[in-house]
């Protein structure tokens, strides 16, 4: 299986090579889970921050799914999952351009999915927790070199929120991703599913 590496905010980029896929194959699958962001508090908030957040996380999820749907809806057939986050059903601090996008991604979801639901393709938004990835690391590190709080004592009150008191596994959020795609998920679409250990119920 051949790989693509493309920026996801470049929307004709992404048209491109969308368009060529499509043209040898139906897309059965999509999962956007492109993401990031850097921490600040709001008033720190650069306009390029902002931006590049919402290009990223929202514009990055439009841009890739934009092209697949006429595709899928006319195969009757299609599992569209946006990579979203806890911070798209809640707030945290110092990630407002991040909580913004995510909950824009929600949304996004929702919408999509009550307008594919007659078509076979359904549309579901997964929500992780906060996860043991480079993203986390880079957030504690950042919001450290910010606030002049040490790493242990945020990574503490990051997994404070989860009621199982530990980060999530990236492969716990796979599993989620997979089973969308598996046969008996076809009345799944709409959804926001938190992979968040409590959290977020």
């Amino acid at each position: 299986m051949a790989t693509v590496v493309l920026d996801v905010t470049d929307a004709p980029g992404v048209g491109r090579v969308f368009a060529e896929i499509i043209r040898t194959r139906t897309p059965a699958i999509l999962v956007n889970n492109a993401g990031g962001t850097a921490s600040a508090p709001f008033t720190r908030t650069t306009p390029a921050l902002w931006h590049d957040t919402i290009d990223l996380n929202l514009n990055g999820t439009f841009n890739c799914t934009l092209p697949v749907v006429p595709a899928m809806t006319e195969a009757g057939y299609g599992r569209i999952i946006n990579i979203a986050s806890t911070a798209g059903l809640t707030p945290y601090r110092y990630i407002s351009a991040y909580c913004a996008a995510k909950h824009a991604v929600i949304g996004l979801t929702r919408s999509l999915a009550l307008e594919l639901a007659p078509t076979g393709v359904t549309v579901n938004a997964v929500c992780p927790g906060f996860t043991d990835t480079d993203l986390v690391r880079n957030s504690l590190r950042d919001i450290s070199a910010k606030t002049g709080s040490s790493e242990e004592d945020l990574l503490a009150q990051y997994v404070a929120h989860n009621p199982q008191r530990r980060l999530i596994e990236p492969e716990e959020v796979a599993a989620t991703v997979a089973w969308l795609c598996l046969p008996g998920s076809q009345s799944i679409t709409g959804q926001s599913i938190a992979v968040a250990g409590g959290e977020v119920m």
